[in-house]
């Protein structure tokens, strides 16, 4: 048995090398630690010296660690949310036009290796960066907590974080795709860089608006214009991922519909065991892995079909 390693397991370990050694990964490591320290610090101090102000509002107690926000701070759901993406994209936007523009995807493809190992493994590589990075900076949270509360969270709340950190990973995955598959339809890094945030900026900041004010405009009937807007807001991936992860750490919340977040929780006090918070989710879930492995399947049909030359 040889023990050099399999071609794959190299190339793989060449692109998260490339990832971790790169000013833009540190750039950006450096921002989501900046944005999230304050409001991690600021719950972990109001948390100690007052817990029942926080644990009022959930039962779980750690869960606000992620989910609560003090002095106009947002909270570490929403920074992760909005930080996230951007980092599937810088992970992904120039993963095969630049090794085209380098001229050194040629070389690579004359080596005797499959053809699928470069696109598997650019996906593959960045995919292992950003699990690590996900996980490592909610442990560290976590950790902070027990640190500094000096209490151990409860094992359903741990399970709500793992699966929160999860599905985290998974929303990053599908931006990683989309950037993919721009790199390898653009030659030019730049082009798909811009044509990727513009999709994510419509996502976030316009889809939204343009749903509630086309609703409100063209159906008068409240009732139906609160369930068609509910509806067509679930086609954007950011929204899906905010209800998702809003349901998995806040337990309290019981049912999805017109109403908000806030009014819902209020009105019934009482959680949910994390089985049936799952299953209340579980059509986000779905559109959210469906809509990952599109994406990677479009990318995949895509370079497989496309001609590499030297």
């Amino acid at each position: 048995m040889s023990d050099k390693p399999a071609p794959f397991r190299v190339m793989v370990e060449k692109e998260i090398a490339d990832h971790v050694r790169s000013w833009r990964f540190m750039i950006l490591v450096g921002l989501i630690l900046l944005t999230t320290s304050g409001s991690i610090y600021t719950i972990l101090s109001v948390i100690r010296e007052n817990p029942a102000e926080l644990s009022a509002e959930s039962t779980y107690l750690f869960l606000s660690l992620f989910t609560s926000s003090i002095n106009n701070l947002p909270p570490f759901i929403t920074l992760i949310g909005f930080l996230g993406p951007l980092v599937g994209i810088a992970l992904g936007f120039d993963a095969v036009n630049s090794e085209r523009n380098n001229g050194t995807i040629s070389r690579i493809l004359s080596q005797p290796i499959p053809r699928d190992y470069f696109i598997n493994s650019k996906f593959s590589g960045a995919l292992i960066v950003v699990f690590t990075l996900v996980f490592s900076l909610g442990f560290l949270v976590l950790g902070l907590g027990i640190l500094y509360i000096g209490i151990l969270p409860e094992f359903e709340e741990f399970v709500r974080i793992l699966m929160f950190l999860l599905f985290t990973c998974i929303y990053i995955a599908f931006w990683l795709n989309l950037g993919i598959t721009f790199s390898i339809i653009f030659r030019q890094a730049s082009t798909s860089a811009l044509s990727v945030l513009g999709i994510w900026l419509f996502f976030t900041v316009f889809y939204g608006m343009i749903v509630r004010i086309g609703t409100q405009a063209f159906i008068p009937n409240e009732a139906v214009a609160n369930s068609l807007t509910l509806m067509l807001s679930r086609v954007s991936p950011d929204y899906l991922f905010n209800e998702l992860t809003t349901v998995l750490l806040t337990p309290s919340i019981r049912s999805l519909g017109a109403l908000s977040f806030e009014q819902v929780s209020e009105t019934l006090p009482s959680t949910l065991p994390l089985g049936q918070s799952m299953l209340l989710v579980w059509p986000d879930i779905t559109a959210l892995i469906a809509g990952t492995l599109i994406c990677f399947g479009i990318s995949y049909a895509l370079f497989m079909r496309q001609e590499i030359r030297a």
